[in-house]
């Protein structure tokens, strides 16, 4: 499970420099072969291969009605590895798309990352933070 929020700078080339402690995880537990995929809220999705592949089936086998959403899934995926040194190269096309240049927010989501433009995260987590709570999470305890 990843958890945890990580500043970090791409570098000139659009490398991503993975944080030790899960780029350890990465490699005992996938070889360091991810897969990056756009998500609908503006940042990337970043998956050990094992769990896009669970995703992509259950993306694959959503409707037809869910057509264009296959393709923002699927059509946008790319493989890497990483690097000797724990880097992973974000295409100039998945940076384009999310408005990622250089300060990026890396967010463990359990199976999987989120990878964001700062200013975009910051900017849509204060917006997150003054609205009101989602029903579902009302009668949640802390």
């Amino acid at each position: 499970m990843f958890q945890g929020a990580s500043s970090l700078s791409l570098d000139a080339k659009g490398r991503l420099s993975v944080p030790t402690r899960h780029r350890d995880v990465l490699s005992a537990t996938a070889a360091g072969q991810l897969t990056i995929t756009r998500h609908p809220h503006g940042c990337l999705m970043l998956f050990p291969r094992s769990e896009w592949e669970k995703f992509r089936e259950r993306v694959a086998a959503l409707p037809m009605t869910a057509h264009w959403w296959k393709r923002i899934f699927l059509g946008n995926a790319m493989d890497v590895d990483m690097d000797s040194t724990g880097r992973v190269l974000i295409s100039p096309e998945l940076r384009e798309a999310t408005h990622i240049t250089k300060e990026t927010i890396l967010l463990g989501m359990g199976s999987h990352f989120e990878l964001w433009d700062k200013s975009t995260y910051e900017a849509q987590e204060a917006l997150a933070m003054q609205g009101d709570m989602p029903d579902v999470l009302r009668d949640f305890s802390i």
